[in-house]
């Protein structure tokens, strides 16, 4: 584990986000860099097709989850 140093002001998103999205501060800069590296690799995916890509790689079986 290292220490990243980033923008007060850009903590300050991430801090926000964080209690939208009910993470902590550090699960959310996680995401939002292993989301980004994900659409560097694959620049003609959408948001969503790489999200349902990772859903299906980790196996969640997304109709189970959401009650369908």
């Amino acid at each position: 584990m290292g220490i990243v140093k980033i923008d007060d002001e850009l903590h300050g998103e991430v801090r926000k986000a964080s209690s939208v999205m009910v993470r902590s501060i550090n699960a959310q800069a996680e995401y939002w860099i292993k989301v980004g590296m994900l659409a560097e690799a694959n620049p003609s995916m959408s948001f969503s097709d790489i999200m349902r890509e990772q859903m299906e790689l980790a196996e969640v079986d997304v109709r189970k989850a959401v009650g369908g």
